[in-house]
């Protein structure tokens, strides 16, 4: 595991440590500094070979995939219950809201890009291909 952390990741360092340890791919967790820097990760990792999974909503970062809830569904969500909350509504007694609907995004251009080929059931079972 590589922890990157703060307003201005060392991210150099962090595919440095993928190159001498031989990772051979990169799952990128859902906080706010990688999705900050989702883009240069993304970059980095596509300049280095490594096939990378972000978090759903991070599609146009140019990851190989990407799986998960996207923040489009949740934003209209959240409006809605600020708009409560505004309104008097004890945000305690306001029911708690689960996004079930997951999303897998395949870009197929990192693939090409970094030399994978992507399974043709992955992409049959993906929601949406980037080509």
């Amino acid at each position: 595991m590589i922890n990157i952390k703060g307003p201005t990741p060392d991210l150099d360092g962090v595919y440095a440590t993928i190159r001498r340890e031989h990772i051979g791919a990169l799952l990128v967790l859902d906080v706010p500094v990688t999705f900050v820097h989702r883009q240069r990760i993304a970059q980095m990792a596509t300049a280095h070979r490594v096939p990378t999974m972000f978090p759903g909503g991070y599609a146009n970062a140019g990851g190989l995939i990407t799986y998960g809830t996207s923040a489009d569904d949740m934003f209209p969500r959240m409006a809605g219950y600020v708009d409560k909350i505004l309104k008097g509504a004890n945000p305690g007694d306001l029911p708690i809201e689960v996004i079930t609907r997951r999303e897998l995004i395949v870009n197929l251009r990192t693939a090409h890009d970094i030399g994978v080929t992507i399974p043709s059931k992955i992409i049959r079972r993906a929601d949406r291909v980037i080509s």
